[in-house]
């Protein structure tokens, strides 16, 4: 309504403005009228009608002591014409610049409500499952975890959590930026701001609102636009010293040469006003900004969430990648792919040994050691499930393995490393295509369990893509054995490989790389690798957005496991920032030209109205063309 408003009173001033034009040069008013003071009286009228805001906020200026503001650069120009009594050249100056002003504010409206469409994932309500089987209706922020959630057909998912009861399809688009729905059945898990599209389920809640994925992101959109690129803050200081030296240029302008004798008063006067119209600075302090938020905005429609412009003008120059294999590269489905017994010991019996000793753990291989043991009982009914009272004394080895005491016993499971460095002799296990983990009972061990991974259909191809968008070197960092990384790394293409990385290996060897580069970028799983995402020169997280660590980590955080976005989202940021830049460069050279034509009199206050205007709304529709970009 406001908008509409203010371009009414645009539209007015300029009929006005045209109508008080046409009469003047068709003799309708008298000479004796036109060539008086009494005058600009009918031109104070469009004046007023759209630039009284500006007037105001110039007074304000100077009486704050910050008078360099572009609406005192034309609060000045319109004073400075009417002094010299081109009235109607005073009175464009105002309306066009208003009408400028308008369409750069249409302009960023439009480009913040397509980052506003990402806060309209907040759920409305949630209906909590009482006790007694009753539901009621209530504010999603009451939800605690452990709450029941019903979830009804067309309603968002209130908090993260997971179906107990029921199967449904799920619209994930405002979360992940997939158009297509996917299915959940019970046992899976959902996070808020999803759309419920099929059928009522019954939801478990796993977070409070306040820590749930929507909260987090509306977090993250809401404050992204706060870490300004460099490019932004270099216009931030240019304005700075550029509006008070363009204002003492013109004074000087409209003072020096008629001192010296050339010319008269007035004439100099009317070129400083060219001048101060020209050198208005807002086709760059608006459009450079714009252009940033519309990158931001354009990534989150394809789900990755870019905590700041800064990042985005990082990650146009990147010309390294650096990735974590587990869960980035692979699909980090780990299952039990083998297992070795060492002499005569039971497969069933080394399973279970390792199932107790990775019980407490969080690792991917240890679910996939507790799954395949739980399969193993199931083929073998006398078997018992692990019973973790039985189990004392448990110790989680970074980067090796873990241990735990079992009826008297010592339970060692983990690495090579981690057996050499208990004493334990065992026979190193060569030429399998996945993770070896070996278990040992005491000082015995009885064998080795092989875990695989499978490479994501997706990968290969997304790291191509990456070198089509100027990536030059991609490296990838794991903590599996060099057997394994190599199978990964040949199948993929990668130029570099490290194996057997512990997580601070990682850090070494992430910053000797970005050493190297001229921005290297770091890809994880946000869960495990957040020492390396934060030291990164840009740290990238992959399906994060449950992981609190990623969040605080990551610079950028793909808000699925699709690894092909990262090669879009440089796209979106290379072509941020060469928008940014082709505005900087057209709106230097064209004030450049009329400020010298117009301190040469050759360019009069109308030319330099609409080249200001002009390169503004070009400026400003450049940068509006980040909007529809998807980075394809």
């Amino acid at each position: 309504k406001e908008q509409k408003s203010e371009l009414t009173k645009i539209i007015v001033s300029i009929v006005i403005l045209v109508a008080l034009i046409v009469l003047e040069h068709t003799g309708v008013f008298p000479e004796s009228f036109t060539g008086s003071r009494l005058f600009m009286i009918p031109f104070l009228i469009p004046i007023l009608l759209c630039g009284s805001e500006v007037i105001k906020e110039a007074v304000e200026g100077i009486v704050h002591l910050e008078v360099m503001g572009e609406e005192f650069l034309m609060t000045v120009a319109v004073l400075g014409a009417f002094f010299i009594g081109e009235y109607s050249e005073g009175a464009a100056v105002m309306v066009f610049y208003s009408l400028g002003e308008w369409f750069q504010d249409y302009a960023v409206d439009k480009s913040r409500d397509s980052i506003s469409e990402l806060l309209d994932i907040a759920p409305e309500h949630a209906n909590i499952i009482g006790e007694d089987g009753s539901v009621a209706e209530a504010d999603p922020k009451q939800v605690k975890p452990g709450d029941m959630l019903l979830v009804k057909p067309g309603e968002r998912v209130p908090v993260d959590g997971v179906i107990v009861k029921g199967s449904t399809m799920l619209d994930t688009a405002a979360i992940t930026g997939e158009s297509v729905p996917r299915s959940a059945g019970e046992g899976d898990q959902i996070v808020s701001g999803c759309i419920n599209g099929e059928s009522a389920v019954t939801v478990k809640a796993v977070s409070s609102y306040d820590n749930s994925t929507v909260a987090r992101i509306m977090e993250l959109v809401e404050t992204a636009s706060e870490k300004k690129s460099r490019t932004e803050n270099f216009i931030t200081r240019f304005a700075k010293i550029y509006t008070p030296a363009v204002v003492l240029s013109a004074v000087l302008l409209a003072a020096v040469p008629p001192l010296l004798g050339y010319g008269s008063f007035m004439n100099w006067i009317a070129r400083a006003c060219t001048f101060l119209v020209v050198s208005c600075p807002c086709a760059l302090v608006i459009s450079v900004p714009l252009s940033f938020f519309g990158g931001i905005g354009a990534s989150s429609r394809i789900g990755a969430l870019v905590k700041g412009s800064n990042y985005l003008e990082v990650l146009a120059e990147t010309d390294t990648l650096v990735s974590d294999k587990t869960g980035t590269l692979t699909k980090g489905d780990f299952s039990v792919a083998k297992v070795i017994p060492s002499g005569s010991f039971d497969e069933a019996y080394i399973l279970e040994r390792a199932a107790y000793a990775e019980h407490f753990s969080t690792h991917p291989i240890a679910s996939s050691i507790r799954a395949g043991y739980v399969e193993c009982i199931e083929k073998d009914k006398g078997r018992l499930p692990v019973d973790a009272s039985k189990i004392s004394e448990h110790n989680n080895i970074s980067g090796k393995g873990t241990s735990c005491m079992i009826d008297g016993k010592r339970i060692a499971v983990g690495k090579i490393s981690l057996m050499k460095e208990l004493g334990i002799e065992a026979d190193e296990v060569t030429g399998e295509a996945g993770t070896v983990v070996y278990v040992a009972e005491d000082d015995v061990c009885l064998g080795a369990i092989v875990i695989s991974d499978s490479i994501k259909e997706t990968a290969r191809e997304a790291l191509d893509d990456m070198r089509r968008t100027g990536i030059g070197r991609i490296v990838m960092l794991t903590g599996d054995r060099k057997e394994t990384a190599d199978i990964v790394a040949e199948e993929l293409g990668v130029d570099e490989v490290y194996s057997e990385l512990l997580p601070q290996d990682k850090v070494e060897i992430m910053e000797k790389v970005s050493s190297e580069s001229r921005h290297a970028a770091f890809v994880g799983d946000g869960i495990n690798d957040a020492p390396v995402l934060a030291g990164a020169d840009l740290g990238i997280a992959m399906g994060s957005m449950g992981s609190d660590a990623a969040i605080e980590a990551a610079d950028i955080v793909i808000m699925d496991d699709e690894i092909g976005k990262i090669p879009r989202v440089k796209r979106i940021a290379m072509k941020t920032v060469g928008i940014a830049k082709q505005n900087i460069t057209f709106a230097l050279a064209v004030k450049f030209l009329i400020l010298v034509l117009g301190a040469l009199g050759f360019a009069n206050m109308w030319a330099a109205v609409f080249s200001d205007v002009g390169v503004a709304m070009l400026c400003v529709m450049n940068s509006m063309r980040m909007l529809g970009y998807r980075g394809e």
